[in-house]
């Protein structure tokens, strides 16, 4: 048994997360409202040249995702949770900017403004990425495109589609799949527009809807609870005017080492002859040969240096945690198989008992909180402040709860006319959204308070929920029609724009940017990010076809065909409720709530149930033993070195970040310019 919690005592990921601070918090601040009764009177870091310039990379970025996440099938920066795309894009501007400063220093970017580019890069990279957009617009068409007799879609599915948020057009889709075309033709562009608004305004709809919730939650978790948020060190570190970070010789030392190894690797993908160390993933499965072992399967082996990097910034109890329920989730595997259990389809219901791990967190932080959310309710409401604590100021707030809370209401009301005008029904629609903000909420909550390298949940929305709670043969074609449409911001939960706007605020407050400007940049890079990643796949599209061999990605493969193929067996065969799912997340949210109950009971219990919530996902699979190296590294840097030679090391852990950063993205800039495949640094 590991000794009481001495390592987090010291551990500054406990605390602020600059290296500099160690364990001092931020001093609490003090709510004092201007003249105006607004925001923090602040240097407003969100200037107009920086949203400009923002929205201007946003379609360069979007085609740089698709290439590489749709066309290519290689890199994927969205799929964890520092997108390697928008750092490389910063790093850049960064270079760009030293050279500004040198000839025309009034005229260089503050690190406001480059904090500001990175908020509203990785939001548009969000919405762009793996799990959002790119899903969407593969599948809106695909229910027409591929159509058969035998699949009966024509019968099954297209009567309970809306013809305004899907594309029918035989022409078009035509042109999509085939390419050797172009976009900018003017039948293409006509029929192209009403989804691409529709879908604008449903998925602005939901950020905003967010950013209510953010700024609701944002006092409770930055400044009473002081959550850590390690993932915004990177940035904040890479921005510093004092360049800090990069007059580091060990900062360099881990860039070169990380570097050096993505580059002899992209050399070993062209010239074999050149050796290399794997970092990327091998699998280990083949030697699990024998039941019940073979359940274990896939048991991969991976040696990223940016995931170490990533996780020496995480708390010690939570890289324990994520590595030993890597094997707890194998465990239940391989019993199962042992005793003859997974005989029943899908036993041990993981995905279910991960699903309900996320509510469990979500659901706990709403009730240890219900003190401030009430006080916050009351403020909306005008009462006035009392020393009980049940009324809490909202001066320094991007916006007033009044406005939050109006905000969520209206946009609630939007949210469930939209739904229902599509054929949905009420109640479904209410029950839909509101464990998709549920989810939302666990995952924004987990990245603030530990900041795992990755997190996921596949298939474990809120449409697999209500099916399985409610069944298939209750909910009727057109409500299950709406959960294929809306398949694409539930499939998995990687690509999420929520986390990145409540890290932005917390970016915000440390180097006192106006929120407020900041809250309506990104609005705007929501909007324009939306439209860009429907200019970036269609444009793409219509040149080298979709349907073709030229896109290697999962297009048709994947995205197209998993939520028509899932629908089509929801109406042939309509199930009722599943009482062994249900069951089994009942046994996850249980499981969660005990862990958390121990955690605050015992201040040595080691087991943190963000693992349990995390770790069974893909992306935990893949990452798992660089989250064991890295656990075992910060365990003997505190406590044979002290906080000190944990201090001093942080720079060589970001080196290894950006050096695979770095490199990685260059490797993939290359390929996409000469129009061959290379190396990619990532899965």
């Amino acid at each position: 048994m590991r000794e009481p919690l001495a390592d987090e005592i010291q551990d500054p990921s406990r605390s602020p997360t600059t290296a500099r601070e160690g364990i001092v918090r931020d001093p609490p601040q003090r709510s004092t409202p201007n003249a105006q009764g607004s925001t923090l009177n602040a240097p407003p870091g969100v200037t107009l040249r920086a949203v400009l310039v923002a929205l201007a990379l946003m379609p360069i970025n979007a085609f740089w995702i698709m290439q590489m996440e749709l066309i290519r099938y290689s890199g994927h920066p969205t799929t964890i949770s520092v997108f390697f795309n928008v750092v490389f894009i910063l790093i850049l501007l960064t270079i760009l900017n030293q050279g500004i400063k040198r000839f025309r220093p009034a005229l260089a970017f503050r690190q406001g403004e480059m904090l500001t580019l990175y908020v509203m890069l990785s939001i548009a990279s969000a919405l762009c990425g793996h799990d959002f957009l790119e899903i969407l617009v593969s599948y809106i068409g695909h229910a027409y495109r591929y159509a058969r007799p035998e699949n009966r879609w024509a019968e099954l599915l297209h009567p309970f589609l809306p013809s305004s948020l899907v594309m029918s057009d035989e022409r078009t889709l035509e042109g999509l799949y085939l390419g050797q075309t172009t976009l900018y033709d003017r039948h293409f562009l006509l029929s192209w527009m009403t989804p691409v608004l529709m879908w604008t305004a449903f998925v602005s709809l939901l950020v905003f809807m967010m950013l209510c919730i953010n700024v609701i939650v944002r006092k409770r978790w930055t400044e009473e609870e002081r959550l850590t948020y390690p993932l915004v060190l990177l940035p904040l570190e890479m921005t510093d005017e004092r360049l800090s970070l990069y007059r580091s010789r060990l900062f360099w030392i881990g860039f070169a080492l990380a570097g050096g190894i993505d580059l002899m690797s992209g050399l070993h993908f062209w010239y074999p002859s050149i050796p290399a160390f794997t970092v990327r993933v091998t699998d280990l499965s083949g030697t699990f040969t024998d039941k019940p072992w073979t359940a274990a399967r896939p048991f991969n082996l991976s040696f990223y240096p940016f995931v170490i990097g990533l996780g020496i910034l995480l708390p010690v109890d939570l890289l324990f945690s994520s590595w030993f329920f890597f094997f707890f989730w194998k465990a239940q595997r391989v019993i199962s198989s042992a005793m003859a259990w997974d005989t029943t389809p899908n036993f041990p219901y993981i995905n279910e008992q991960s699903f309900a791990g996320y509510i469990g967190l979500s659901v706990f932080a709403i009730w240890t909180g219900r003190r401030y959310f009430a006080g916050t309710i009351r403020r909306a409401l005008g009462r006035k402040p009392t020393p009980d604590g049940y009324v809490e100021d909202d001066a320094r707030e991007p916006w007033s709860y009044r406005t939050a809370y109006l905000g969520l209401i209206l946009g609630t009301a939007a949210l469930m006319a939209f739904c229902v005008t599509m054929g949905m029904s009420l109640w479904v629609a209410a029950v839909f959204f509101f464990i998709y903000f549920l989810l939302s909420l666990a995952v924004t909550r987990i990245r603030a308070e530990l900041g795992p390298p990755a997190h996921d949940l596949h298939n474990g929305g809120p449409d697999v929920f209500l099916v399985n709670a409610v069944g298939a043969k209750n909910l009727g074609p057109n409500n299950l029609a709406m959960f294929s449409l809306f398949f694409f911001f539930n499939r998995a939960y990687r690509a999420h724009p929520m986390p990145f706007q409540l890290e932005g605020f917390k970016m915000a407050e440390r180097t006192r940017m106006n929120a407020r400007r900041l809250s309506w940049a990104m609005m705007a890079a929501a909007a324009w990010g939306t439209v860009c990643a429907f200019w970036a796949f269609l444009h793409i599209g219509y040149d080298l076809g979709i349907g073709t061999a030229k896109v290697v990605g999962p297009v048709t493969w994947a995205f197209g065909t998993e939520p028509w193929n899932r629908m089509q067996s929801w109406m042939n065969n309509p199930e009722p409720t599943s009482v062994p799912r249900v069951m089994a997340m009942g046994v996850g949210f249980a499981f969660t709530v005990m862990l958390m109950a121990l955690r605050m009971r015992f201040y040595w219990w080691p087991f943190h149930p963000v693992g349990y919530a995390v770790s069974s996902s893909w992306s935990l699979n893949i990452i798992w033993l660089p989250l064991f190296i890295a656990w075992a590294v910060k365990l003997l840097l505190l406590r044979y070195g002290g906080l000190k030679l944990y201090r001093d090391s942080l720079p060589f852990f970001l080196g290894l970040i950006l050096g695979e950063f770095v490199v990685g993205s260059l490797w993939t800039i290359i390929g996409i310019v000469m129009g061959i495949p290379s190396y990619g640094f990532w899965v």
